[in-house]
């Protein structure tokens, strides 16, 4: 009997007579001698060599060094965060037979976030590597969430030069550690789930959650928040996204409350059985 073929088997099979996925990417693009340099030395941190060099220049460029909106990298993000989403969700679900489906969630979230994408592409040096425009190129930084995109996005271009094997290998060596010490060291405190456990028994109402402002470019904003309670507005906190400043503001919330210091010190397991926005 044939083995059953994967959802990513149909996928690639759903492209065959047809134009490939990496000529349909990559259709015009150019690569100077300077972008060689570049390249040569990203494949030499992957320990990677692309077949097909335009791949790897399209997913190391943001829209504003892109010369068109369709050769920056941003096709390719939308492919790797499925990608991405894939391996780490494959690979919790061998390796923690005796998880939750709540638990494997929370490690995932976790996992696939701007933050720790980031974290692994600034280890990888890709502030050196990114190819930006003028403007974000003279910063003294390169702004996280250009890094985060960029790592999603080698993630398709080598799942599209090397195949599902290399995109998976290359997943797993930059966060299977990250996994494993998440796990022994404990899960993350959902907040948000923890101060409407505790708004509920308090005041009997549910936590609402307003934008106060934003503040920072597109490419880098910053979001403002609030927590309130009924007529209780509890001091408002700021994340690089609305999901991260509504934790922090839950975060303030609860500590203003006096509750953080007994409530974190709950095991995760109890809380998974009350949460109700798992975020």
């Amino acid at each position: 009997m044939k083995p059953k073929k994967t959802f990513w088997d149909q996928f690639r099979g759903w492209f065959s007579g047809h134009k490939s996925i990496e000529s349909a990417d990559v259709d015009g693009i150019q690569v100077s001698e300077q972008d060689l340099v570049k390249l040569a030395s990203c494949e030499k941190t992957l320990g990677y060599r692309f077949r097909d060099a335009k791949l790897l220049k399209v997913a190391l460029t943001h829209t504003s060094g892109a010369s068109y909106r369709l050769a920056s990298n941003e096709r390719l993000e939308f492919l790797g965060d499925a990608i991405l989403g894939q391996v780490i969700s494959e690979w919790l679900f061998c390796e923690y037979p005796r998880y939750l489906e709540g638990e494997l969630t929370r490690i995932k979230s976790v996992i696939v976030s701007r933050k720790v994408c980031a974290d692994v592409a600034e280890r990888l040096k890709f502030q050196d590597l990114v190819i930006v425009g003028k403007g974000i190129g003279s910063r003294e930084t390169i702004p996280r969430s250009i890094l985060s995109n960029a790592f999603e996005s080698l993630v398709a271009a080598l799942y599209l030069d090397g195949g599902y094997d290399v995109a998976q290998s290359f997943v797993l060596g930059c966060l299977k550690d990250e996994m494993v010490a998440m796990v022994s060291e404990g899960l993350p405190i959902n907040y948000k789930s923890l101060f409407q456990q505790v708004a509920q028994r308090e005041f009997k109402l549910t936590p609402v959650y307003k934008l106060v402002g934003e503040r920072g470019p597109d490419h880098e904003k910053e979001f403002h928040v609030c927590a309130v309670v009924g007529d209780n507005n509890f001091e408002s906190g700021w994340g690089n996204s609305k999901k991260d400043a509504e934790q922090q503001a839950a975060l303030n919330a609860l500590k203003a409350l006096g509750e953080i210091e007994e409530e974190s010190m709950l095991v995760l397991d109890d809380l998974s059985n009350h949460s109700i926005d798992m975020e």
